[in-house]
């Protein structure tokens, strides 16, 4: 476990770097430091020593690969955005098939009710402004919400901090999209890279520590 700690907190000092290549540095240390950060999140979820399934750490690092490859599209020079797009929506794909791998396919209402909620007042905000893209901005919320839906379900069932490491990983990761959606949608949200950058890389964090098998909380 120990590799893993190192990773996470080389993983850290990389995200605080990039962030503050953002305000302060050249397009070069950004370049570096966004993907440099989430391939180092990879290598935690696929060095910690007692995974709570073997198909669960490869459904998970999955996940975090195509994080990556979003991170790459986002950066890249050009309208990628699309791409981006279709690269986490598929690393969210993932994510639930992980949360099913442990779990099953559940439904309780209140957390059903809870993220609908949240997704209807987010595309109520962000309808108006999304144009071509509203199919596209359309599944991609269905998605992310369902990540979070069966990430809330996984823990309710199994009531284990990897458990709920994988719920607060969703949690980060559905409040960074929204503020990305809005801010580029919607309106300039001041300090967008401080907020969406670490809140997901927190997300990547705890979703990639929820590989390991810890107690029941």
């Amino acid at each position: 476990m120990f590799a893993s700690f190192v990773f996470t907190a080389v993983a850290i000092c990389s995200g605080i770097a990039y962030i503050w290549a953002t305000y302060a540095g050249g397009p070069a240390l950004r370049y570096l430091f966004k993907p440099l950060t989430t391939a180092l999140i990879l290598l935690v979820a696929l060095t910690l020593p007692d995974p709570v399934s073997p198909l669960y750490r490869i459904l998970i690092g999955a996940g975090i690969l195509f994080s990556l490859a979003g991170d790459v599209f986002l950066m890249s020079p050009g309208d990628f955005f699309l791409w981006g797009l279709v690269s986490f929506l598929i690393a969210h794909l993932f994510f639930i098939a992980a949360y099913l791998e442990q779990a099953g396919f559940r439904v309780h209402w209140f957390f059903l009710a809870l993220f609908a909620i949240y997704g209807f007042v987010l595309l109520y905000l962000l309808w108006p402004h999304v144009g071509a893209l509203r199919l596209p901005v359309l599944i991609y919320a269905l998605v992310l919400l369902s990540m979070g839906w069966q990430a809330g379900e996984l823990w309710w069932s199994m009531r284990s901090l990897s458990a709920l490491l994988a719920l607060g990983g969703a949690l980060l990761f559905l409040a960074s999209d929204s503020i990305l959606a809005l801010d580029k949608f919607r309106a300039p949200i001041p300090h967008r890279d401080l907020w969406i950058m670490s809140s997901y890389y927190a997300a990547l964090i705890l979703i990639a520590w929820s590989v390991q098998r810890f107690e029941q909380v």
